[in-house]
C-alpha cells in the first residue's frame, strides 16, 4: 500500500505513547473514524484505506467501545420488524 506522511503537533511527552506499530494502526483508525461517523466513507472503505479487513476494523472499534451499528433501541426494533415483514413476502 502506498503510504504518505502527515505532520501533526503533539506534546513531546506524548511521543513515546504513539510511535509504535500497534499504536500506529490504532491511531490511523481513530483518525479516520469521524469520516465513518458522518457517512463520508463506509467501514469497508476505511478498512481498505487502513490495509485491513473490515471485520478487523469493526473488532478494533468494538474493543474501544465504538459500536458498528449506531442505532437507538427503537431504530433497531424498527429494522427487525421491517426484515420480518420482508421475509414474509418471499422477495
Amino acid at each position: 500500500m502506498l503510504m504518505t506522511d502527515i505532520k501533526i503537533r503533539i506534546p513531546a511527552s506524548a511521543k513515546t505513547y504513539i510511535m509504535d506499530t500497534t499504536t500506529e494502526q490504532l491511531r490511523n483508525a481513530l483518525l479516520i473514524y469521524p469520516s465513518i461517523a458522518n457517512d463520508t466513507i463506509s467501514h469497508g472503505k476505511a478498512a481498505e484505506l487502513l490495509g485491513m479487513h473490515k471485520a478487523e476494523l469493526i473488532e478494533l472499534y468494538g474493543n474501544l467501545g465504538i459500536p458498528y451499528l449506531d442505532m437507538t433501541d427503537e431504530e433497531f426494533e424498527e429494522e427487525v420488524n421491517t426484515v420480518k415483514k420482508l421475509a414474509g413476502k418471499n422477495i
